[in-house]
């Protein structure tokens, strides 16, 4: 069952006519949780993954291996908190350079030669695959196994569909004391409702620092762009999140200052399962 809390807060904040803008822009989600005995494994963080015969392990090269971050087996996910786009079966393999190999190298969205650093691996249902160890510069990480369940996910405030719904354009959200004075109970409770990060297949990400898809989209444009501008606006509404994984400590994992890895994608190279198109970002 789905926690329609984004629903609710709408329901109880926003008068009717902006509640029905901003329960549109709501997307299911699949949130991850580590697994309780007996429960359907959904996803693996950690551990060891199993490739394709003859697939090398992932490298940035000139600099060494990725670290293995994720296994998602898609055909366990629940439909219902996945986009129509996503594919309904195979597994996906996340990696990412932590640094392990080469302290001085690290992965930036801004910079296109670091793109090597993140990789996604779709392995379609029924791929031949032996279990891969982990080159022995890197110390894996100890596999934890991971449950879903289907959540509501709401995007964030500064996006620009929401401050269309909610301002009528996409002008910058106004400093809290300028505030139209029928948002500000619903921008203090949904600031209040959105304090706890988790791992999340789909929706709408939650962010540590502001919102991941202008990071993407800036990045897209080398930089050139300024906040406000329409080109920006419109290439941030063109990504969305495929998977975001949370530092970790049951598997020993932190990005950087204890903060999330965001993996995000076009709709279109999702729908054709273009994974080396998906772009990653780093928060916290």
């Amino acid at each position: 069952m789905t926690d329609e809390q984004y629903s609710r807060l709408a329901a109880e904040h926003l008068p009717g006519d902006l509640a029905q803008r901003w329960t549109a822009l709501l997307r299911p989600c699949a949130r991850l949780r580590r697994a309780e005995a007996g429960e359907p494994i959904v996803a693996v963080l950690g551990g060891a993954p199993d490739l394709p015969a003859g697939t090398a392990w992932p490298e940035w090269p000139g600099h060494g291996p990725l670290s293995f971050v994720a296994s998602v087996r898609c055909a366990a996910l629940p439909r219902d908190g996945l986009a129509e786009e996503f594919p309904p079966d195979g597994t996906l393999l996340f990696f990412y350079f932590d640094g392990q190999a080469d302290e001085y190298a690290f992965v930036s969205v801004d910079d296109p030669e670091t793109r090597a650093g993140a990789r996604v691996l779709y392995l379609p249902e029924n791929t031949p695959v032996l279990p891969a160890d982990p080159p022995p510069v890197l110390a894996g990480f100890p596999r934890v196994e991971l449950a879903a369940a289907t959540g509501q996910s709401a995007p964030d405030l500064w996006l620009p569909q929401t401050r269309r719904a909610l301002l009528g354009d996409t002008r910058p959200w106004p400093h809290p004391r300028d505030t139209p004075a029928e948002l500000k109970p619903f921008v203090r409770a949904f600031g209040r409702l959105r304090t706890r990060i988790d791992h999340q297949i789909g929706g709408h990400a939650v962010p540590v620092q502001g919102p991941v898809e202008y990071e993407i989209a800036n990045a897209t444009y080398g930089g050139t762009l300024a906040w406000g501008d329409e080109p920006l606006d419109q290439e941030a509404e063109r990504w969305v999140p495929l998977a975001q994984f949370a530092s970790d400590s049951d598997a020993r994992t932190t990005w950087g200052d204890d903060g999330v890895l965001y993996w995000l994608i076009r709709p279109e190279d999702l729908a054709a399962r273009r994974f080396d198109q998906a772009r990653v970002t780093l928060q916290g």
